[in-house]
């Protein structure tokens, strides 16, 4: 975690800056790419800074965590759930998120659908890819992608915006560009317009790639306690 909380805008500031440059090394415009300010784990005070210096969207990875901030902190905010959604968690979230990034099963668009037609709402969600395809990581195959974007479009109460990975560890970077590359080719593929992809070790990349969307926690934050 950062030291103090005034590092957090000096860091959002450096963030914001490789975005930039990276937005405009690959002939885009830096405006079409939303920065996610991954927030698990820091306490309101720390996000209260990070708004402070101009973040809007935050990415929570859990259900509870969420929840239990969303009173501490201003309304208007655009909260992201970035990790696994359980089905039996779908009926607390349905109408506290800006965006759901993990879609990766049948079984839980079904669900997403019955709360929020139930309710009059539409959820917005990102299919999450397991371009990699390791054990490790949740998400669809690309191969079963097209297949089940079909069949979730029939779904009410749920709107497919585009894909989501997460690309391996890597030591550099750049070996992460393959990953990014076969997301976008298969977003372009379905006609979809938007790629989360992208973390603080390789959003540059990934922006390079067709990124709208980069969620980055440890770069503003500093690292996890």
């Amino acid at each position: 975690m950062a030291d103090s909380w005034a590092e957090i805008a000096v860091n959002l500031a450096r963030v914001r800056e490789e975005i930039r440059t990276a937005a405009l090394r690959a002939g885009r415009r830096p405006e079409e790419i939303t920065l996610v300010a991954v927030s698990k784990t820091v306490p309101p005070e720390g996000i209260q800074a990070a708004l402070a210096a101009g973040v809007t969207d935050l990415g929570e990875n859990r259900v509870q965590e969420l929840l239990a901030k969303q009173p501490e902190l201003p309304p208007g905010l655009r909260w992201h759930l970035i990790g696994t959604l359980q089905t039996n968690k779908v009926k607390y979230i349905i109408d506290r998120i800006h965006l759901l990034h993990s879609l990766d099963r049948w079984e839980l668009a079904r669900e997403i659908s019955k709360r929020a037609s139930a309710r009059g709402l539409i959820l917005k969600a990102l299919i999450q890819v397991n371009v990699s395809g390791e054990e490790t990581k949740h998400g669809l195959a690309p191969g079963d992608v097209p297949v089940f974007f079909r069949e979730v479009q029939e779904l009410p109460g749920l709107q497919i915006e585009g894909l989501m990975t997460m690309a391996p560890f890597v030591a550099d970077a750049e070996q992460a560009r393959p990953y990014f590359r076969q997301l976008r080719e298969l977003a372009r593929e379905l006609g979809l317009k938007h790629l989360s992809m992208g973390m603080s070790n390789d959003y540059q990349v990934a922006i390079e790639e067709g990124a709208t969307l980069v969620r980055i926690g440890s770069d503003i934050f500093g690292a996890r306690r």
